[in-house]
């Protein structure tokens, strides 16, 4: 029996003990099993490092959520550099032999992966120039709602509806960038009005500044205007403005309950909304129907 178990370690021995010949440089199974634990307590400790920093130092720093997130996140990645290249130190591996071999997978890695690459200095930029920040509103491709998070590679955007997009950093320089929440949150929303030829628009003025003033998310200062527009195909054109910091919160819901409350008022005070309308003019004759091949009968006006 303890020549069997001897004879089993010695063949586990010989397995670990394998050399894997790499560039100059020649590990060992055993080695490189110590390499992938050395890297995953690299990872692990810069892991712990970013939430050390965040936590105990930068916290109590007079700097904003976001930009304490960017330099932890900074930090992090600067960990795990020096700790992979002195990882590779410990475990006697020869970089500089890797050279030509990192270079040309370097090459191929670059062609196939240009849009990862991309977004990580997108990215750098978000980070260094902060167009955007976490807890900002924002509006790009199509994509409004929250950030939530900021990585290299990513944005993290949770809509009104409770739902994640993950959002990749290029689209943030080559797009354009709505933020509702960059500077001054407040901003002015505009609402268009169509009312019947006819209309009071004295009337319709008082309506519309009666509206806004009821409503508590506008502001007084600026006070809401009433502009008039021009003359539609089949209404009188205005436009409600109104200032609110609610755009950056809940847009939507906020322009619902003014186009509510424009409902009501034009209701309540008999202003009309008008359908889409044209007007057909005939003149003197009568319809004659005549017979045409195909047993199809064809109208024509006729004068008298």
């Amino acid at each position: 029996m303890s020549e069997t178990l001897s004879q089993l370690w010695t063949d586990i021995q010989r397995v670990l003990n394998y050399p894997i010949k790499l560039g100059e440089s020649q590990l060992t199974l055993s080695s490189l099993i110590k390499l992938l634990v050395l890297l995953a307590l690299v990872l692990i400790a810069a892991r712990y490092l970013r939430r050390l920093l965040r936590r105990r130092v930068l916290a109590r720093t007079h700097l904003e959520p976001d930009l304490q997130f960017a330099i932890s996140r900074f930090a992090g990645y600067c960990f795990i550099m020096v700790g992979f290249f002195i990882v590779l130190k410990v475990i006697g591996l020869d970089l500089s032999s890797l050279a030509v071999i990192a270079g040309a997978i370097g090459i191929g890695i670059g062609f196939g992966l240009q849009s990862v690459v991309g977004n990580l200095v997108s990215g750098l930029i978000i980070l260094a120039e902060r167009p955007i920040a976490i807890g900002h509103r924002i509006e790009v491709g199509g994509v409004a709602g929250q950030v939530t998070k900021i990585n290299l590679r990513s944005t993290t955007v949770v809509t009104n509806d409770n739902i994640t997009i993950i959002v990749p950093n290029s689209d943030f320089i080559t797009h354009a960038v709505t933020n509702w929440s960059h500077g001054d949150p407040k901003v002015r929303l505009r609402l268009p009005v169509g009312v019947a030829y006819g209309t009071d628009v004295e009337e319709l003025q008082r309506v519309l500044l009666e509206v806004a003033s009821e409503n508590p998310a506008t502001l007084k200062e600026p006070a809401p205007g009433v502009r008039f527009l021009g003359f539609g195909d089949s209404s009188l054109d205005f436009e409600l403005a109104v200032w609110t910091i609610e755009m950056a919160h809940k847009p939507t819901r906020f322009r619902s309950e003014l186009y509510f409350a424009i409902e009501r008022k034009l209701r309540e005070n008999n202003i009309e909304i008008p359908f889409p309308q044209r007007d057909l003019h005939l003149r003197s004759g009568k319809i004659v129907l005549e017979p045409r091949t195909g047993g199809r009968l064809e109208a024509g006006l006729q004068p008298d």
